[in-house]
């Protein structure tokens, strides 16, 4: 139950800072309390007034206010929080977070605070893809600080690309997650999700039909159960999950490179439709086509194979490995053989014909395999399987706990 939980929410001064009010409303809505730091930089974007208004108690902004010291120091704003949340996070703010300076009431509360906290930063775009930026965002996470967003879309700048803040029905959604603990609490999920583009030139590439839309919903799926989820994917027209860190990435070496980095997790779902091969050599020019002369010959080699690798016994082994296998023919033959092969603990397979519509597609129908054989489950929606399929995942753990 979240109702009566208390959020200290701490607006910080960039553009998004408006937003900040319609995530008290969303929150108040669904039972969320708010008590608030407003900084310097936040009051240059909204006024005290209308977050008090709407947050229904008095905001703080000096730290060196002997009344707010009085009546609500530093340390008890977090003390009587269940959860920080820091929106919008600047890259400032970001920043003092990750090397523990304490200049102003907002910085200093982080400081003192020893609740779960949660940062949606936005910033243009190349500010977020600053390597400063993101060594301070990794430390924050590797801290245990949870993120929601950036998004991507039109900045204030008047530029596009990431480091747009996160909606705030999505901020409210991954605040509730926190203080709702779910079944896959404490534990670390990886997922894999989409196709990978394979380049032959510049312009040209090798790629398949996968939308993206079942490893997407399996990751909002993990991170709804309260598991810190990772999100791997290579190129779809989905938004972010949210919740979720995600990861953007093309050709399947990098998504190696990336699910590598990201280990070790309790959980990894590899959901992505890898390409098998790619060009041995890259153009790197458009290769033309001329009248008369025969068609570029293209040699393949083989792509690494990303469920294996992990699959393998090892130390960063997850605990729990469950792979794909899309066939077009003798669906539960192939996937058990695969299944052993790659050595992963389950396997869903689904029958991607073209006439079943499952690439692009709403619905799907796998078959559940692992060491005990094959269990068909019914067509579902995605959204439905991958509720379903982290059910099972869930009550796996609690069985090896118990």
């Amino acid at each position: 139950m979240t109702a009566g939980k208390r959020v200290l929410l701490i607006i910080s001064g960039g553009i998004a800072a408006y937003k900040a009010l319609d995530i008290i409303r969303r929150g108040r809505e669904r039972g969320l309390a708010f008590r608030v730091i407003l900084t310097k930089g936040g009051a240059e974007f909204v006024t005290p007034l209308s977050v008090a208004s709407l947050a229904g108690d008095k905001v703080y902004s000096e730290l060196f206010s002997l009344t707010d010291e009085a009546e609500m120091g530093h340390i008890r704003l977090v003390r009587e929080a269940d959860l920080v949340l820091v929106a919008p996070a600047t890259a400032d703010i970001i920043g003092k977070m990750a090397h523990g300076l304490a200049d102003d009431l907002a910085t200093t509360a982080l400081l003192a605070n020893d609740r779960p906290v949660l940062i949606a930063p936005s910033m243009n775009a190349v500010m977020w893809a600053h390597p400063a930026v993101q060594a301070n965002v990794a430390t924050l996470r590797a801290r245990g600080v949870r993120t929601v967003g950036p998004g991507a879309g039109d900045l204030a700048c008047g530029e596009i690309g990431d480091g747009r803040l996160a909606e705030p029905l999505d901020i409210v959604a991954a605040a509730l997650a926190i203080l709702s603990p779910g079944p896959l609490t404490g534990l670390k999920a990886l997922v894999t999700s989409g196709p990978t583009y394979e380049a032959i030139d510049p312009v040209r590439f090798i790629g398949n039909r996968s939308s993206g839309k079942q490893g997407h919903a399996i990751a909002a799926a993990l991170a709804a159960a309260g598991a810190e989820t990772t999100l791997i994917t290579g190129p779809t027209a989905l938004p972010d999950p949210a919740g979720c860190h995600v990861r953007h990435i093309e050709s399947a070496a990098e998504m190696l490179a990336k699910t590598l980095e990201h280990l070790p997790a309790d959980i990894m779902v590899a959901a992505a439709a890898v390409s098998d091969w790619r060009p041995a050599t890259l153009a790197g020019q458009k290769m033309k086509k001329r009248e008369n002369d025969a068609p570029p010959r293209l040699d393949l080699t083989t792509n690494p194979d990303i469920l294996a690798t992990v699959a393998a016994p090892g130390p960063k082994r997850p605990k729990l490995v469950i792979g794909f296998a899309a066939e077009t023919e003798k669906v539960v033959e192939h996937a058990t053989a695969k299944r052993r092969k790659k050595q992963c603990d389950w396997i869903l397979a689904n029958d991607v014909s073209p006439d079943t519509g499952t690439f692009g597609g709403a619905d799907n129908k796998v078959y559940f395999i692992d060491a005990a054989g094959a269990e068909e489950w019914p067509r579902l929606s995605k959204t439905d399987l991958a509720q379903r399929l982290v059910a099972r995942i869930a009550a796996d753990f609690k069985k090896a706990s118990t």
